[in-house]
């Protein structure tokens, strides 16, 4: 059996800083959800983590494919998609595909004075339907959760242990975790525009869905 981690959620809640923004691309509205954080490591070493197909399972999950522009890669039993632009160290840019969906995942990656700060940028045209029920909580949150796992890779130094993210994912520290981030994540988007009665109760039915305490 294997015993989930514990974190400190306090510290890894403040350590991302969240926004929504809208876009037109193409003639088409989409709603672009933000995430930063910053890493203890250099430009190179975080840059390595995200494309190198050996180092992406220590952190987020087994991936198959063809890692060059043009080519496509698979996340064993997630998403898929191709890579459309990439510039060494610093941006790449991929589809987002899965249940039938597409959308546009953009990743830069910029050094300061504490680390390399990574900004991923999810660009999803929503359907009303879907933001009404879930907000951007729905997308957040498992991104978030492929954040923690770098940062205990490139910085913790922690060894993969196959299947630790799903039992902590289930443990009272992970469901604090995904609650304290949904409510995060509601907060962006009332900052976006979106009402507040109705970002909270997305937030709700969001965070019921990712504890399976709905």
């Amino acid at each position: 059996m294997i015993s989930p981690m514990v974190i400190d959620i306090s510290q890894y809640i403040a350590a991302t800083e969240r926004s929504i923004d809208s876009r037109v691309v193409n003639g088409e509205h989409m709603r672009v959800l933000v995430a930063k954080r910053t890493f203890a490591t250099d430009q190179a070493d975080l840059w390595d983590a995200l494309t190198s197909i050996e180092r992406i399972p220590n952190w987020f999950l087994p991936i198959s494919g063809d890692l060059k522009v043009g080519g496509r890669f698979q996340f064993e039993g997630n998403a898929g998609g191709e890579i459309l632009e990439c510039d060494p160290d610093s941006h790449f840019k991929v589809t987002w595909e899965g249940g039938g969906a597409i959308s546009w995942v953009d990743i830069f990656l910029t050094p300061n004075e504490t680390g390399t700060q990574l900004k991923l940028e999810h660009l999803a045209m929503v359907p009303k339907e879907m933001w009404d029920q879930f907000g951007p909580g729905a997308v957040g949150i498992g991104w978030e959760m492929g954040l923690i796992g770098m940062q205990l890779h490139v910085v913790e130094k922690q060894p993969r242990v196959p299947g630790a993210g799903m039992a902590w994912a289930g443990s009272d520290n992970g469901k604090d975790f995904i609650r304290a981030s949904s409510q995060k994540w509601c907060e962006a988007s009332i900052a976006f525009g979106t009402p507040e009665e109705e970002a909270r109760a997305a937030a709700t039915r969001c965070t019921g869905a990712y504890t399976g305490e709905a």
